[in-house]
C-alpha cells in the first residue's frame, strides 16, 4: 500500500474523492498535494455538502449589498460596511482560551483583507449546563481568550448572546463576528490575476494548527480524542501590528490582491486567490519565514499559525511593501509570481512538490447526503403553575439564560475607539458611531424552537435579530449567519441543516434582506449527542441620526408603557419558563411567526424612535412579557406598575410569542397598523405586574447572580 492510500483516510478524504484525485491527476498525489485536497475539499473550506443549498440565500436589498470572498458587506453613506462570522467551536473545546482568542483574530483579518478597518467585535457563545461544574472552566477560558485579543488589539467587543443547555456539553460554540468600515472605492479584492509577486506577510510559520480544518473542524468529537496540537497559538500584539501594516500596504496602491491565511492556511490562499483571478501561481516554500526546523512542505502548506496574510503585489513594488511591514516589525518574503492559466505549482527549493489545477482544488464534488425528519415530540409541555409569581419571576430573571451577562461583558473593553454610542446590555443591539451617522449591530438565535422545527427556529431567529435592529432605531440593513450543526452524515442532522437554510432565506426575503457572508461548522457532536441545531444570524443596521437612538431601559418616572403586541402566546412549546421553572423537555411547535406583521411592528417602532415620540424600546423574547419587563427596570433602575391581565396568567407572564416589543412614552403616539395596548406607567422602586410586587432590590440579586451560579 503506497503512502498516499495510508495517508488519505487520516485527512478525512473518503474512498471516492481518493479516486477522484487519481482521475484529475492521471496518477498518485504526492503527500504535499493530498494534504492540500484534504483541506480544500473539507466542509470548512469547500463546502462540498451545504455549498448547493447556500446558493439559494438571497443577496439582493436595499442597501446596494456586496458579496465578497473573506467577508460581504452593503454599502451606505459614501461607506462599505463589511461584516462576517466566523465560528471557532472545536478548537474552544480542546483549548477555550486560544481557540477563542484566534477566533476573534481570525475573523477581524478577515475584514483588514478587504481594505477595512475594524470598528465592532460581537461574540454568540453557548456552553453546557451552567450548574455543572465543568462548564465554568469553559466559560471562564472562552470569555479570557475574547477580551486578551479584543482589547490588546483595541477593536470594542460591543455585544452578543449567551446560551447555557446540555446540549452543548463536550462541544462549546463560539462564533465571533467583526464589523468594518471603508470608504467606497477602497475595497481590496482577492482576485489574483497574472504577471504580479506572491508575497508572505506576516509572523513566522510553524506547526500549530496543522490539519485543523480538515480534521479538527471536519470529525466528532470522541471520548479520547487528544486535539491539542491541533489548535492555533494567537498574538493579539502580531495582530494589531499586522492590521496596520495591511491598512498602510492597501493605501500605498501596490497591492493587487490580498487574502487572511486563516483556515489550511497557504493551500487557502494559494489556491483560492488564483481560482478567484483565473490564473494560476508558483511559489516556492524555502522562501516561507519559518520558526521551526525540519517542516516537511506539507506541514508548511497546511500550517495555520496566526496573523498571516498572502498579497500579489504590483511587479517592481516588492521592497515597497515589504518595507511597511518590516517598519511594523513584521517578515515580508516573496515567495513566487501568478501566472496565466489554471495550475497551481508549489515548489521546496529545487523540487517541484504539488502541481495541481487550481479549479478542481477549489471546486470539490458536491456530496449529496440523505435527508431524514428529526423526530420532535408532539403537544407542548403541560405546565402546573405554583402560584407563587413573584418567586417564578425572580427565579425567570435569575436563570442563567436570562440572567444579567455583566460578568462577561465588563471584561470586554467595548469603549476602545470612542465610537460605542449604546453600551453591552444598554440596548437591544449595539450602536457604533460613524461620522454623524451609525451602525447598529447584533447576533442572535433561537436553538430550542429550531430543535423543535429547524425552518421555523431559522426564521424566528433572523425576525428576532431585526427586531433588536429596530428597537434602537435602525433599519435593518443585511445579515451574516453562522450555521452550527451536528454531523451531516447522520441525516437528521443534514435535513436540521438544510431546512434551516431554507429558513433563513425565507425570512430575509420576506424582509427585504441580504445575506452577505457566513460560515458553515458542523460535526459538532460529543459522545453525549449532537448540539441543539443552531443557526445564529448576525445583524447590521443603518441609523441615519446617530442622535435618534434609545435603549431598552426604562428612562422617566410617569411614562406610560405601552405594548405593541403583533403576536400573542398561544402556549409553553420551547418557552424558557417551560425549561427554567418547570425543568420540562422540548416539545410541540414553535410559536406561529407571520413576517408581514412582523415588518409593520418593526416599521412603526423605528419611525416612533425616529420621530423621538418614545423613550426606550426593548424587545418580548425569551421568558415572556413579565421578564421583559423586569429587564426594563433593571437597566434604567425604575419601577413600574402594570396591568397585564388575562385568564392564564402563567401563559400572559410568560408565555413567548414574537412581534411584540415594549416601548415609553410620556404622550400619546398614533400606533396606526400595529395592535397596541397601554400597560401601565413607570415609577418607583418596585415591580408591580397584576398587584404582585416586587422589590427592584430582589430582583437585580436574582439577576446578577450568573457568577454565582458558575462558581466564579
Amino acid at each position: 500500500m503506497s503512502v498516499a492510500e495510508r495517508a488519505y483516510a487520516a485527512l478525512g478524504l473518503s474512498d471516492e474523492e481518493y479516486r477522484r484525485i487519481l482521475d484529475i491527476l492521471g496518477r498518485e498525489p504526492t503527500p504535499t498535494e493530498l494534504a492540500m485536497f484534504s483541506v480544500e475539499w473539507s466542509e470548512h473550506c469547500g463546502y462540498p455538502r451545504s455549498r448547493v443549498f447556500l446558493s439559494k440565500l438571497p443577496r439582493e436589498g436595499r442597501f446596494k449589498p456586496l458579496v465578497g470572498t473573506d467577508a460581504g458587506g452593503i454599502e451606505v453613506n459614501g461607506h462599505i460596511v463589511l461584516f462576517k462570522m466566523e465560528s471557532h467551536n472545536h478548537p474552544s473545546q480542546v483549548e477555550p482560551k486560544a481557540g477563542a482568542a484566534t477566533g476573534v483574530g481570525g475573523i477581524i483579518r478577515d475584514i483588514v483583507s478587504m481594505g477595512a478597518r475594524p470598528v465592532a467585535l460581537l461574540d454568540a457563545l453557548k456552553f453546557g449546563d451552567a450548574r455543572d461544574p465543568s462548564t465554568a472552566f469553559y466559560v471562564k477560558g472562552v470569555v479570557d481568550g475574547i477580551a486578551a485579543y479584543g482589547n490588546c488589539i483595541g477593536i470594542p467587543t460591543v455585544g452578543g448572546e449567551v446560551l447555557f443547555d446540555r446540549a452543548y456539553a463536550g462541544n462549546c460554540l463560539v462564533n465571533v463576528m467583526c464589523v468594518g468600515v471603508v470608504a467606497s472605492g477602497g475595497l481590496m479584492t482577492s482576485q489574483a490575476r497574472p504577471g504580479g509577486s506572491v508575497m508572505y506577510v506576516g509572523p513566522r510559520t510553524g506547526r500549530d494548527g496543522i490539519g485543523g480544518c480538515s480534521v479538527l473542524a471536519s470529525k466528532e468529537f470522541g471520548a479520547d480524542d487528544s486535539k491539542r496540537p491541533n489548535v492555533q497559538i494567537g498574538d493579539p500584539f502580531s495582530g494589531k501590528c499586522l492590521m496596520e501594516a495591511t491598512l498602510e500596504a492597501i493605501a500605498s496602491g501596490a497591492l493587487i490582491s490580498l487574502k487572511d491565511m486563516g483556515a489550511a492556511g497557504l493551500t487557502c490562499t494559494t489556491a483560492e486567490m488564483a481560482d478567484a483571478g483565473g490564473c494560476g501561481m508558483e511559489v516556492d516554500l524555502a522562501q516561507v519565514p519559518r520558526r521551526e526546523t525540519g517542516m516537511a512542505p506539507y506541514e508548511v502548506m497546511m500550517s495555520e499559525s496566526q496573523e498571516r496574510m498572502l498579497a500579489v503585489v504590483q511587479a517592481g513594488r516588492e521592497a515597497e511593501v515589504a518595507a511597511i511591514y518590516t517598519r511594523w516589525g513584521l517578515p515580508a518574503a516573496v515567495l513566487g509570481r501568478t501566472i496565466e492559466g489554471n495550475e497551481l505549482v508549489i515548489r521546496d527549493g529545487a523540487e517541484v512538490v504539488a502541481r495541481l489545477p487550481v479549479r478542481e482544488l477549489t471546486h470539490p464534488q458536491p456530496i449529496q447526503l440523505p435527508q431524514v425528519p428529526a423526530t420532535v415530540k408532539h403537544g407542548a409541555p403541560r405546565i402546573v403553575p405554583s402560584g407563587d409569581w413573584a418567586r417564578d419571576l425572580k427565579a425567570m430573571v435569575g436563570s442563567p439564560n436570562l440572567s444579567s451577562r455583566r460578568w462577561i461583558f465588563r471584561q470586554y473593553d467595548h469603549m476602545v475607539g470612542t465610537s460605542t454610542v449604546l453600551r453591552p446590555g444598554a440596548g437591544d443591539a449595539a450602536v457604533i458611531r460613524v461620522e454623524d451617522w451609525a451602525l447598529a449591530a447584533v447576533m442572535d438565535s433561537c436553538p430550542r424552537y429550531a430543535a423543535l422545527d429547524p425552518y421555523e427556529g431559522a426564521r424566528h431567529a433572523v425576525a428576532e435579530a431585526c427586531r433588536n435592529l429596530s428597537c434602537v432605531g435602525a433599519e435593518p440593513a443585511g445579515i451574516t449567519d453562522g450555521l452550527n450543526f451536528g454531523n451531516p452524515d447522520k441525516p437528521d442532522r443534514f435535513w436540521q441543516l438544510v431546512r434551516t437554510i431554507e429558513g433563513i432565506a425565507d425570512a430575509c426575503r420576506a424582509l427585504g434582506l441580504p445575506v452577505v457572508s457566513g460560515n458553515v461548522s458542523l460535526y459538532n457532536e460529543s459522545p453525549a449527542g449532537a448540539i441543539l441545531p443552531t443557526a445564529i444570524v448576525g445583524a447590521v443596521g443603518v441609523l441615519g441620526d446617530v442622535k435618534r437612538t434609545v435603549g431598552a431601559g426604562f428612562r422617566q418616572e410617569g411614562d406610560r408603557i405601552v405594548l405593541l403586541e403583533g403576536a400573542k402566546p398561544r402556549d409553553f412549546a420551547g418557552s424558557a419558563y417551560a425549561l427554567e421553572v418547570h425543568g420540562a423537555g422540548l416539545s410541540g411547535a414553535p410559536p406561529p411567526l407571520d413576517l408581514a406583521v412582523e415588518a409593520q411592528v418593526q416599521k412603526v417602532v423605528r419611525e416612533a424612535i425616529i420621530a423621538r415620540r418614545v423613550h426606550s424600546a426593548h424587545d418580548v423574547s425569551d421568558g415572556g412579557l413579565a421578564v421583559a419587563l423586569a429587564e426594563c427596570c433593571l437597566l434604567g433602575g425604575l419601577g413600574a406598575e402594570v396591568t397585564i391581565g388575562g385568564t392564564d396568567r402563567a401563559l400572559a407572564w410568560f408565555g413567548e410569542a414574537p412581534s411584540r416589543i415594549v416601548v415609553t412614552c410620556s404622550a400619546e403616539v398614533d400606533w396606526t397598523g400595529v395592535p397596541a395596548r397601554g400597560l401601565g406607567k413607570v415609577g418607583g422602586t418596585s415591580l408591580v405586574l397584576d398587584g404582585v410586587r416586587v422589590d427592584l432590590k430582589e430582583l437585580r440579586a436574582a439577576y446578577e447572580s450568573l457568577p454565582e451560579v458558575l462558581g466564579l
